[in-house]
């Protein structure tokens, strides 16, 4: 509770953030302590183990519910423009019927899809901060200094500042041969796990249009069923860019919940880690699914005004292409209906493989890692430094909580 190398104590660092403007958004996440009463929150007994809530757990709850307000920075944009319209997520404003129907190739119910993860990341942050305040330590709220970033200009984008960008992305797509091959990042960290679109990791690419020009020639069918839909090739490719930007998102939180679970203390908090974090594997689960049935097509992004000059190729996945063998030590094999983990090794060769979420491993720093990922991705460009200062400092304090027996 006392540790002296904890940004919760250190008068150098508090001084640092103050001095920094960031009292609002950041100071009060890192000074975030707790205060004296009882366990049980909003006036119900639960049941607990007797084990206190320690900084530690409070460092874990904090950092998750920062980048759960991330998360749910990014669905609500996707939920805006290409989910289902409804009063629950996006004032029913309309939405985007090309980028609607671009997203629907991928699978016809893809827009219930993004409004229901749209959801559900809403209620993770709204949870967490909600029990955090219940214990008497400080809430999360990065939007109130940092939502600045524009939003897209293409018919139904709400028009209100922004704390991730999904304009100019370079998505690791690794995760996708990482699943499928038998070595488990947690032995290798540097396994060479194979891109599933090589080119999406690469420049920088839109996954949401970012005005009208990105729709342009794209035409809604009246009657589909006769005469289909014609969306452009660009449009596509943005529509199956955030199909993988989707997968990559969820798959952070796969692992990343099972590893800062180890290091919980108090057995009401690891109940809510272990609750919430099968729900993002349940995500992962769906868009790496639905990622798998892009069309071959190739496009590259030359709008006028607003285009990277990146060019994405997707290649069919629905047959397995390189390595054949689901075994393969390189996660090489691509088949997309290969949808379930593929068995790999846990704790010991010894034991056999079994099939697991991955990476779990304390050894490494699962939070800092969900944060830098963020980063590389290039979620947060046009935010300052100070942003992003304060999501390592608090992944920071998260990487280093320790279970105490």
């Amino acid at each position: 509770m006392n540790d002296a190398g904890s940004v919760f104590n250190r008068r150098t660092n508090r001084r640092k953030f103050v001095k920094n403007g960031m009292i609002a958004a950041g100071a009060a996440a890192l000074t975030a302590a707790l205060t004296p009463g009882s366990l049980s929150a909003f006036g119900r007994d639960r049941d607990d183990d007797g084990a206190p809530i320690t900084k530690g757990d409070i460092a874990i709850l904090t950092f998750l519910s920062a980048l759960e307000e991330v998360e749910e920075d990014l669905w609500r944009q996707y939920s805006e423009l290409g989910g289902t319209q409804d009063n629950e997520i996006s004032g029913a404003n309309g939405g985007n019927a090309f980028y609607q129907a671009a997203l629907q190739i991928l699978d016809g119910d893809m827009s219930q899809y993004v409004h229901d993860n749209t959801d559900d990341e809403i209620s993770h942050h709204r949870f967490l901060n909600n029990y955090l305040a219940s214990k008497g330590a400080k809430t999360i709220n990065l939007s109130e200094n940092f939502a600045n970033l524009p939003s897209s200009k293409a018919d139904g984008a709400l028009q209100i500042g922004r704390l991730t960008n999904l304009t100019q992305l370079t998505i690791d797509t690794s995760f996708w041969s990482r699943y499928r091959s038998l070595t488990n990042p947690d032995f290798d960290p540097n396994a060479p796990f194979v891109q599933a679109v090589p080119s999406l990791n690469m420049k920088q690419h839109t996954a949401i249009p970012r005005s009208n020009a990105d729709t342009a020639g794209s035409v809604i069918s009246a009657d589909p069923n006769n005469n289909p839909n014609t969306l452009s090739t660009h449009l596509q490719a943005i529509a199956f860019t955030a199909g993988f930007h989707f997968a990559f998102i969820e798959q952070g939180g796969s692992s990343l919940y099972p590893t800062l679970a180890q290091k919980v203390t108090n057995l009401e908090v690891l109940r809510i880690l272990l609750s919430i974090g099968p729900s993002e594997t349940m995500h992962f689960q769906t868009w790496q699914d639905k990622a798998g049935n892009a069309l071959p097509i190739s496009d590259t992004d030359n709008i006028p005004g607003i285009g990277t000059g990146a060019t994405v190729t997707f290649s069919t996945l629905s047959q397995a292409q390189g390595e054949t063998n689901p075994e393969s030590l390189n996660g090489d094999t691509l088949q997309a209906n290969l949808i379930m983990p593929e068995p790999t090794h846990l704790l010991d060769d010894d034991l056999g493989p079994v099939a697991i979420v991955r990476p779990t491993s304390t050894k490494n720093s699962g939070a800092v890692t969900a944060v830098q990922g963020f980063v590389n991705d290039g979620l947060f460009i046009g935010q300052p430094k100070r942003f992003t200062d304060i999501l390592f400092d608090l992944a920071n304090e998260a990487d280093n909580a320790k279970r105490e027996i």
